[in-house]
């Protein structure tokens, strides 16, 4: 079972994300919040594996809650859900944390997919959240300098949502050898977990649009970035 808790400041949505979770049988709803800080006391007694995050609440604003349970709970998922896609947010977001950033207007097909993917360790990000961030790419420095021309390719496939047994199989090595590449990374990219090292490749353009993953929509079709 995928262990999901709900931030949001208003009931409506609270009530949607409700009904769309409570009707797969692979999600359990385990709290509800109305603010980030409620957000955050919940996280910490129920321990979650995804938060489904907005960002725009009273008392703390998602992205400060975001920060908090990523410090308490560094392996709890957080997807920003969202209907405001500014820039400064959604960088501040992926900074505190986030393993995703979708839009409220994703069908609810859509949002379960979303969910199972953050708990399986894959970025989650809306096809214009994603275009926005390889549009927004910076100039050098180019932060995998340091990275072996093999590191680079398991960043890569890692970004593209591959797993470790996945990546193996890939490139013909062990598991274990993809999980010492993998621990490398994140130490030179000073990073705490494989969702984060994923979200920098978007962000400096080491992968393209088109080989992100998808999330299915609600015919199980996946529409190109």
């Amino acid at each position: 079972m995928i262990r999901v808790l709900i931030a949001d400041d208003h009931e409506i949505v609270r009530k949607g994300l409700r009904l769309t979770i409570t009707g797969e049988s692979d999600l359990e709803l385990v709290g509800e919040a109305q603010n980030g800080r409620q957000a955050v006391a919940l996280a910490q007694s129920t321990n979650p594996d995804v938060v489904l995050m907005d960002i725009r609440m009273p008392e703390m604003d998602g992205i400060q809650a975001t920060a908090a349970i990523h410090r308490q709970l560094p392996t709890c998922a957080v997807l920003i859900l969202t209907s405001f896609g500014d820039d400064p947010e959604l960088f501040a977001a992926l900074h505190a944390g986030a393993s995703g950033y979708l839009l409220k207007d994703i069908s609810g097909d859509e949002l379960v997919a979303a969910i199972r993917g953050a708990a399986e360790g894959k970025p989650q990000l809306h096809p214009q959240i994603a275009r926005r961030l390889m549009q927004q790419a910076p100039a050098p420095p180019n932060p995998f300098a340091d990275l072996t021309p093999r590191e680079t390719d398991v960043l890569r496939l890692l970004a593209r949502g591959l797993t470790n047994r996945q990546i193996a199989e890939t490139l013909v090595v062990s598991e274990n050898t993809v999980k010492g590449y993998v621990s490398t990374i994140l130490s030179k990219l000073n990073l705490p977990d494989r969702t984060q090292a994923a979200l920098l490749a978007v962000r400096y353009g080491l992968v393209g649009t088109e080989e992100l993953p998808r999330i299915p929509d609600e015919r199980g079709n996946i529409t190109p970035l």
